[in-house]
């Protein structure tokens, strides 16, 4: 007994309930032309959208059939979603060259009208699951830079995030220079990110005027956009440039640039991805007041610190020092007067490193030392890894004042190299260095740099405990 083919109305049941399985709007739309095709036994069928730009699909449509090329008769039915045009369906081709028929046309608007709501479901659908996936990646960008976790670097965190939420070819973040363009600071890619950095928008180029007024910008191809201008633009097509903006200050711009040829940015991807700037910029601001604010509870922990060294250590020590010097000086026994001058001796050499340890935490930490103090004593902490501890540091006179800058760099080379030596020998355990200004004679107005060590290195000028160099030059 042969198998007698299906009615079609089961038919086209069966084709209304296959479309309705799937939520997401590419295979809701495979399973429509499918039907389509399956329910009229056209040779092809496509399904043409009115608005790319909203779903990202211009095109869906039937592999064909072999022999069945013909593309006359023609049958074509429009698709509506919540009473606006979706697209066509459109069909062609029939065995033998028959015409659609009055019935066929009736099946395809039923299928075209069941298409209409199933379509409208998988784009509230896949709507949702990405404004899910945004609002996470906002969140998660968020925590990041309110924690240690990308704080270093926050600026390609964003980008980082920003990229992958987009499914874009690179994450970019562009900053205003100070000659009136923008400039990319940092960038996302899995490919091939050379030159991306550094590339610029020079000034007076019509989508400055967007981008610094804080507007989004839309491309659909960057390649061939007139407004894009930078020498990387050739690798892009579809690409959104968003400001990150936040409390009226325009941190810069995130550039989400596709690669060419890749699907465009639906309305419902443009608006989630400008709501993911905004949230982002005020993420950076925050994550920078933060900073900001810790900076500043270090600064004023140094600056205590640096407070109670000088009015209790080194008073204490100065006025044990002067108690010392009034016994030195009563009659006793010439050891005892010994003695006590060492004594006192060691306590001017522990109030002048007190008094040196105090500069070093009134020095900003994370800017370059100021003055000559600050300068000798970044040397010489940069020595002590090499040497495997601190050289021992003492100033006399006004040297951050008195020593001009160019003086001030020829007494350093002199410094390094002299701390150099001294790490190259391995029988050295002590290093003082000396910097103080003189104002009399037999030397005259100047400054004096002297280096001791106790390794007994040949050529030296010591007195056989030592090494010590000795530099000076006239102010």
């Amino acid at each position: 007994m042969s198998t007698q083919p299906a009615p079609r109305l089961t038919r086209l049941l069966e084709a209304v309930l296959e479309v309705g399985t799937d939520l997401g709007l590419r295979d809701t739309l495979r399973h429509i032309v499918d039907g389509a095709a399956e329910l009229t036994g056209a040779a092809s069928a496509a399904l043409t959208t009115a608005d790319p730009a909203r779903d990202g699909l211009t095109e869906i449509r039937t592999p064909g059939r072999p022999g069945e090329c013909d593309p006359a008769p023609r049958l074509r039915m429009p698709i509506h979603v919540r009473g606006e045009e979706f697209g066509e369906l459109r069909l062609a081709g029939r065995p033998g060259g028959e015409p659609f028929t009055a019935e066929d046309e009736q099946l395809l608007r039923v299928l075209a009208t069941q298409a209409g709501i199933a379509i409208g479901n998988a784009r509230l659908y896949e709507a949702a699951r990405q404004r899910e996936r945004w609002i996470e990646g906002a969140a998660a960008v968020t925590n990041a830079l309110l924690t240690e976790e990308g704080a270093g670097d926050a600026l390609t965190t964003v980008a980082e995030r920003a990229r992958l939420l987009a499914d874009a070819s690179a994450g970019v973040i562009l900053q205003p220079t100070a000659e009136g363009g923008m400039e990319i600071v940092t960038a996302s890619t899995p490919e091939d990110p050379d030159g991306i950095v550094g590339a610029t928008i020079a000034p007076g180029r019509p989508v400055l005027e967007q981008l610094l007024g804080g507007e989004p910008v839309f491309i659909a191809d960057s390649a061939t956009d007139p407004r894009m201008t930078t020498h990387v633009r050739h690798r892009f097509g579809p690409s959104m440039m968003l400001p990150l903006r936040a409390g009226g200050r325009l941190i810069g711009t995130l550039a989400l640039p596709r690669r060419r040829g890749d699907r465009p940015y639906t309305s419902v991807e443009r608006l989630l991805a400008t709501q993911f700037a905004s949230q982002a910029a005020l993420a950076l601001v925050l994550a920078d007041a933060r900073r900001g604010r810790e900076r500043l509870a270090v600064y004023e922990d140094r600056d205590r610190i640096a407070r109670d060294l000088h009015d209790l250590v080194v008073q204490r020590l100065f006025a044990t020092g002067l108690m010392l010097e009034s016994t030195q000086r009563r009659p006793g026994a010439d050891d005892v007067r010994d003695i006590l001058g060492r004594a006192v001796d060691e306590l001017r050499s522990t109030v002048q490193e007190v008094r040196t340890t105090i500069l070093a935490l009134r020095q900003p930490p994370a800017g370059p030392p100021t003055g000559l103090r600050g300068r000798v004593l970044r040397e010489t902490a940069s020595a002590a890894a090499r040497l495997g501890f601190p050289p021992s540091t003492h100033f006399t006179g006004a040297v951050d004042t008195r020593v001009p800058d160019e003086v001030g760099d020829r007494l350093l080379t002199a410094l390094r190299r002299a701390l150099a030596d001294a790490a190259g020998r391995p029988d050295v355990t002590r290093v003082e260095v000396a910097v103080g200004t003189t104002a009399a004679p037999p030397d005259g107005p100047g400054v004096r740099l002297t280096v001791f060590d106790d390794g007994a290195g040949p050529g030296g000028e010591g007195d056989g405990e030592g090494t010590t160099v000795a530099w000076w030059s006239p102010l």
